[in-house]
């Protein structure tokens, strides 16, 4: 048959495998065929997924950058930064104000192609995928900066498909409106270092304590390092690891010519210190009360700014130190655990102010938020209004037992002296003779007096007044004082000095006249500061005297040992502390004659130290007995022992006219 079949062609083999290349070909031609759809179908298929989730997205046309959050740096008297403030917590920075190692550090180990793409990177994509199936170098990302700062600007941090593909499409947008510069600049400004941390400025501040500005080589490689992974990279947790990573930024920047090797060597010979936080954070605190109160001064923050305030470095220091110390040494012993202290000018610029014992620990702000009893560091508003009624220094009062409607208060010791002075009465914190005053002018003009020289609080017109039983917060009470230092003007506690925008714009500059004008006599003024300045003499405040420099002031302890305060002043400083718990737990009797004493001279000695002594307004017209001893001039036997919680009674005094007195029991007891 095949014979025939050749034959029938001339002897030419059949056509049969000329028949297959034919349908070879085809094929072939069919295949590439189905090739072709298949891609425009893929292309088409991926073009909707990305028209798709591009519809997911504000319309191009109407896209913006999201403004920054402002920062506002907070700075204390000598210009040094105490805190900043904002959900970045840094400034912005421009690109030319940083060393061309930080930027260039974060191009070479998050996107060496940064200048040769277009803001999604195939190369890149197709290195990392091939080291990460190889396992070379650990898991690797493809995303470009542009990606990176896509994803911080307008996208949420989960992985999907869908946020990868979105991403994309923003980074095209970003590419083509931006040059690689300013992307660059939002990438640093925007990306996120840990801790609080938003931006290299940020970043710099919270981990070398110091500006972007400013880091070394070695520095910057741990900062661009860290951006992977901000928890497990941090150089004050995990300096191992953090090292680690900035070496292999190092080496990139080596290998790309951005630095030296001789700046490859000396980095790497001298790795990054984070800096260490230096005592208990209490600057944290005074930068709060200046958040508290900014909005009463600028409104809303629109940019970065910069605020000038009154803390005063070293005072704030010394006053977290002499604080922390003596709660360290003695909080134990005495079971008291936190504590609160203020000081400021005489004209209430705020130099130092501790809300706390640690502001890691708790950022309740004791200072300004914690109201609590002030005790007998109330008394000098009720002595102040029996001054003004009449009463003199010398004006004589019977120590003795006195009942008002089942109420009986009685002195700290349970003692009575007899016929006392009022300079004596006060400075041993006679709770009888307060109670007398303060029933004999009226519990509303003692509120009247406390509420004229600053003190906000609610106050209770009742007999327990005088002894202090209507809750204050130590800077209302401090600051309240500060009008008998500096002569009777009454004092608005201030910690701004001036605000103004980081190009150098005023935004608010406090104006010299302010507070609340004369609210005491300067001669009530001498008389008040006579009888104060005696605590510091026969009183409680002996042991806070300083030598050379004339004080005055007045101790506080609630009759349940809940809390234990002292204020005092010279002419140029008051200061005031608080000791207790936050719970209210007793203490084991603490007074305002111990432990508070004992920080506030501290304090005073190392924040008076080489200064000339200042007079206390009105001591001109001090009219001191010459048998009432002069501190530092030995003790008078009389008062050995006084003092709040161990007085003694003094030698009578002559009794003056009754009248007064019989004035008050009639008032007292309705005779």
């Amino acid at each position: 048959m095949a014979r025939r079949q050749a034959s029938r062609n001339g002897g030419k083999p059949p056509r049969l495998k000329k028949a297959k290349r034919k349908g070879g070909r085809s094929l072939f031609s069919k295949l590439v065929y189905a090739g072709l759809v298949l891609c425009l179908w893929g292309v088409i298929g991926v073009g909707g997924i990305v028209a798709y989730y591009a519809s997911q997205l504000p319309p191009i046309d109407q896209l913006s950058v999201p403004k920054r959050p402002p920062n506002i740096a907070i700075l204390a008297s000598d210009g040094s930064l105490l805190a900043n403030r904002g959900e970045t917590g840094g400034r912005t920075v421009n690109l030319k104000e940083l060393p061309p190692y930080l930027p260039k550090a974060f191009v070479a180990i998050e996107d060496r192609r940064f200048y040769d793409h277009f803001g999604i990177d195939p190369i890149g994509i197709g290195r990392a995928v091939y080291r990460n199936l190889a396992h070379k170098g650990g898991l690797q990302g493809g995303s470009t900066l542009t990606q990176q700062l896509a994803k911080n600007l307008f996208l949420t941090q989960e992985r999907t498909a869908s946020r990868k593909i979105q991403e994309a499409i923003l980074a095209l947008w970003l590419e083509r409106n931006y040059s690689k510069d300013q992307i660059l600049e939002l990438y640093l400004n925007r990306v996120y270092f840990g801790a609080g941390a938003y931006g290299v400025e940020a970043a710099a501040q919270r981990y070398y304590g110091k500006s972007a500005r400013n880091v070394s080589l070695a520095e910057a490689a741990v900062l661009a390092g860290l951006v992977q992974s901000p928890s497990r990279l941090a150089p004050n947790r995990n300096p191992d690891r953090a090292q680690a990573r900035a070496e292999l930024v190092i080496a990139a920047m080596n290998e790309l010519g951005f630095i030296t090797p001789g700046m490859t060597k000396t980095a790497l010979g001298t790795p990054a210190e984070p800096v260490r936080p230096n005592g208990a954070g209490s600057a944290n605190y005074a930068a709060d009360y200046v958040m508290d109160v900014l909005d009463d001064f600028v409104g809303t923050v629109e940019s970065d700014i910069v605020v000038s305030t009154t803390i005063e470095p070293s005072m704030q220091a010394t006053a977290e130190r002499v604080l922390v110390e003596e709660l360290n040494a003695k909080g134990q012993k005495f079971n008291v655990s936190q504590g609160a202290f203020v000081a400021l000018q005489p004209d209430g610029a705020v130099k130092a102010l501790v809300g706390g014992r640690n502001y890691e620990a708790s950022q309740f702000n004791r200072a300004t938020a914690a109201r609590r009893q002030p005790g007998s560091s109330f008394k000098p508003f009720v002595y102040l209004a029996a001054v003004e009624h009449g009463y003199t220094p010398d004006t004589v009062m019977e120590d003795a037992p006195i009942a008002y409607k089942g109420w009986a208060p009685k002195n700290y010791d349970r003692k009575y002296r007899g016929p006392i002075t009022l300079r004596d009465a006060l400075a041993l914190s006679l709770n009888t003779i307060a109670v007398k005053l303060n029933m004999e002018v009226g519990p509303k003009a003692v509120v009247q007096t406390a509420q004229r020289l600053g003190i906000s609080s609610p106050l209770q017109a009742n007999g327990s007044l005088a002894l202090g039983t209507s809750e204050v917060t130590p800077l209302e009470l401090v600051s309240a004082y500060a009008a008998f230092a500096n002569g009777g003007i009454g004092v608005v506690p201030y910690v701004i000095s001036q605000v103004k925008t980081t190009d150098g714009k005023l935004v608010y500059k406090r104006p010299t006249s302010g507070g609340l004008g004369r609210v005491m006599d300067p001669g009530v003024v001498a008389q008040m500061n006579e009888m104060m300045h005696n605590t510091f003499v026969i009183g409680s405040a002996r042991k806070a005297q300083v030598p050379g420099w004339p004080m005055a002031g007045k101790t506080g302890t609630t009759d349940d040992y809940k809390d234990a305060w002292f204020v005092g002043f010279t002419g140029n400083l008051v200061a005031g502390v608080w000791l207790g718990n936050d719970d209210g737990a007793l203490t084991k009797n603490v007074t305002g004659g111990n432990l508070p004493t004992e920080v506030w001279h501290n304090f005073m000695k190392a924040a008076l130290k080489d200064q000339q002594p200042v007079a206390l307004p009105g001591s001109e017209r001090f009219r001191t007995p010459s048998d009432v001893p002069v501190a530092g001039t030995g003790q008078d036997p009389r008062y050995a022992s006084a003092g709040e919680g161990s007085w003694v009674a003094p030698a009578p005094q002559p009794r003056r006219a009754a009248s007064r007195e019989k004035n008050f029991f009639e008032k007292l007891f309705g005779l």
